[in-house]
This record gives C-alpha cells, structure tokens and sequence, in this order.
C-alpha cells in the first residue's frame, strides 16, 4: 500500500505573521468601549474620526507616534492615543508608528542620540555665547547634576531625531497616501474606459 503524499507545509511569511501578531495584541475599538477604565473617557477616544484612515489624520497619527515612540519609554501606545485626541490624529497609526522603538532598535537610536547631542554641545562651544550651555548655568542647582554627563547629550540628540524623524514621517505618509489615491483613481478610470490603454 503507498502511503499519500503528504502535501509541503509553507510556513507564512514575516510579513503575515506579523500582520496576524497586530491583529491579535492591538486594541479594537469594541475592546475599548467595554474597558472599564476607558468610561469616563470613552465618548472621546472612541470618536469615529480618530479611527478613520484619511489623509489628514493618518501622517499626524505617523507623526504623533513617532514624538511618543522615541522620547517616551513607557506607555507609548497610551500617550499616543490620549494624545491623538487634541491633534485630532488616527489612534491606531499613532499606536502602530511607536513601534519603531523596540529592543532591537531602542539601544542603536540611543547611541545616535549621544553621538549627535555631543557633536550639537562641540558645536556649541564655538558660537558665540554659548547659547546652550548658558541655558543649563542658568539653570544650576537641582539641574546641574542631570546635564553633568552623557544625558544632555542624549536627550538633546534624542529631540533632533524626534523632529527629524516626525516631520520626514509626516511627509513621506502624506506622499504615499497622496501617491496611492493617485494610483486608484487611475486604475479607476482605466477599468471604467477600456479602450485607452
């Protein structure tokens, strides 16, 4: 008897299991409504334009994750969402942008920041006055032990690559997003006109 061929098992790709890992740890925003410490809070973070994808609020919400995902260690995805609410930002771009920092990234981004903030505090010796280093002595005392060593360099790094890297965010999503809709409408209208083509 010939046993049947057993057909070959296809593992899913990267990008799949992670679309699948996204799926199932983000919060809906049916999972949110029922939250019971969400309550007091509810009728404005579920607000159905925070959840919309549109071309307004998906580069704010790339932008808005990007701000918290690199200057906030803890609590990302929560300062993201509270701060989507002023800035009128989608929710789950935001949450989903703040990945960016992560174990594999956060030690590499951190380096970075030192280098930069201490070629930013070299450069600062030779403007004259010394714009940042008479901000820190005006601020002697309590602060002078926090910028005595390599954390003023990292956090002044630190809040270069935030601008750096929400503004170059903000433009390259609404590039895309501008680019995408471009690309539909011409698939559109090649559909709904055979003969050009």
């Amino acid at each position: 008897m010939i046993a049947a061929e057993r057909p070959p098992v296809t593992k899913p790709n990267l990008a799949k299991r992670l679309a699948a890992w996204w799926r199932r740890s983000m919060p809906t925003r049916d999972s949110l409504e029922h939250n019971r410490f969400l309550k007091p809070v509810a009728h404005r973070v579920l607000a159905p334009e925070l959840w919309r994808f549109t071309r307004r609020s998906v580069p704010r919400g790339v932008a808005l994750g990007m701000v918290t995902g690199i200057l906030f260690p803890v609590a990302q995805i929560v300062l993201s969402a509270i701060l989507a609410l002023p800035f009128r930002a989608n929710i789950p771009t935001a949450a989903a942008t703040t990945l960016i920092t992560n174990p594999l990234t956060t030690p590499p981004l951190w380096i970075l920041a030192y280098w930069l903030g201490q070629s930013l505090l070299r450069f600062d010796r030779q403007v004259p006055g010394q714009p940042i280093a008479d901000t820190v002595a005006a601020n002697s005392g309590w602060l002078h032990w926090l910028w005595a060593g390599a954390l003023p360099a990292t956090m002044l790094g630190l809040l270069v690559i935030t601008m750096v890297f929400s503004v170059v965010g903000y433009a390259l999503t609404a590039l895309g997003w501008r680019l995408w809709i471009g690309h539909k409408w011409r698939h559109r209208h090649r559909q709904s006109d055979p003969l050009e083509g």
